[in-house]
């Protein structure tokens, strides 16, 4: 992320990072060997030999953060949640080794992918793998009475990631998608993730209805503006931050958001646009700087950020209402730093 982090929210995902990585890390230890490895090293704790590594080169554990804060928000302590937050952790990171397959990424978090390591039928096995260990982490023990009611949230919420990733791909080879299905897809390949996150953590420690539905539609609006920001970078981010290439979503002809925005502008830039998007074949090399820029004249740079802005806002005035009941106030600090900060990330 970019900028200097709020201590309040730094604090969140410190205390998120020293309950998880215990937990996380005994889940995998129960995997086999050969799955273990592979899952260690998209970790980001072992290198491909298995060697451990220093910390530093995992994910921004986002979802996880969403599940403890959300289960503090509602009264409770987070450590309730934990089964939650590891569940929710392994669905993220089996939807991205999946992602990495089928988008034919060679790199993630500045490092080689899974697939392009361990080869594409481990990192096909382990996305089953780490899919299946999240099932079962809810249905421990530990997770009782609430597991139940997760699991049904957390298998909707793959089932709607499956259905937006069918659609991501989908796009590449059309020609006339429209911004409402371009929403919907997003909604799915993420937001559906991130509003389960929170609402888990609600579950979790028996919240109302009422709480369970305000952090969920917390979680909701924070993951459209998170995808949203995700989109900006899949074009403009610094690989340096990113740890992808450049310009990665145009070299693959995703019809991310601000893409659709700019193709509906009925600026010169939109109509150059989508005379280039008519066309079958890949963009060149050559071409791809020329496509982003025309993106950004067209418009689509700056909608979708000021989008990300609206949705977040939206996000906040949830967590006001949320931070009006039991317990709201102690977690609507980091909660709302989380939001804002979402939208000015840099990875």
């Amino acid at each position: 992320m970019t900028g200097e982090m709020p201590l309040e929210l730094r604090d969140a995902l410190t205390m998120t990072h020293e309950l998880l990585d215990p937990a996380l890390q005994g889940a995998v230890d129960e995997l086999d060997p050969v799955m273990r490895t592979a899952c260690a090293y998209h970790l980001g704790w072992v290198d491909a030999s298995g060697a451990p590594v220093a910390p530093g080169s995992g994910g921004k554990a986002l979802r996880p953060a969403l599940t403890l804060l959300s289960a503090l928000a509602c009264g409770g302590e987070p450590k309730q949640a934990l089964p939650g937050a590891v569940a929710v952790e392994l669905v993220h990171n089996f939807s991205l080794v999946h992602d990495d397959v089928m988008d034919g990424d060679a790199t993630r978090r500045h490092r080689p992918t899974v697939w392009a390591v361990f080869g594409v039928p481990t990192a096909v096995l382990l996305g089953d793998a780490m899919l299946t260990l999240a099932v079962d982490v809810l249905q421990r023990p530990d997770a009782v009475p609430w597991g139940a009611a997760a699991t049904a949230c957390l298998t909707g919420a793959v089932g709607a990631l499956v259905g937006g990733q069918s659609a991501d791909m989908a796009f590449e080879a059309r020609a006339d998608v429209t911004m409402p299905e371009g929403l919907e897809m997003a909604a799915g390949k993420t937001s559906a993730l991130l509003r389960c996150s929170a609402t888990i953590g609600a579950m979790a420690v028996g919240a109302d209805d009422d709480e369970v539905a305000l952090v969920g539609d917390f979680g909701e609006h924070l993951g459209h503006a998170f995808q949203l920001v995700d989109d900006l970078l899949g074009i403009w981010g610094d690989p340096a931050s990113t740890g992808k290439p450049a310009l990665a979503d145009l070299r693959s002809r995703k019809k991310s958001l601000p893409v659709l925005a700019a193709l509906e502008s009925t600026t010169l830039a939109g109509e150059r646009l989508r005379q280039l998007y008519r066309r079958p074949e890949p963009f060149s090399e050559d071409e791809l700087p020329v496509v982003a820029e025309l993106v950004d004249l067209a418009g689509g740079r700056r909608w979708a950020q000021d989008r990300a802005d609206e949705e977040v806002q939206r996000a906040l005035g949830f967590l006001e209402e949320l931070a009006s009941g039991p317990g709201g106030a102690a977690a609507a600090g980091p909660l709302a730093a989380l939001a804002t900060y979402v939208t000015r990330r840099d990875r």
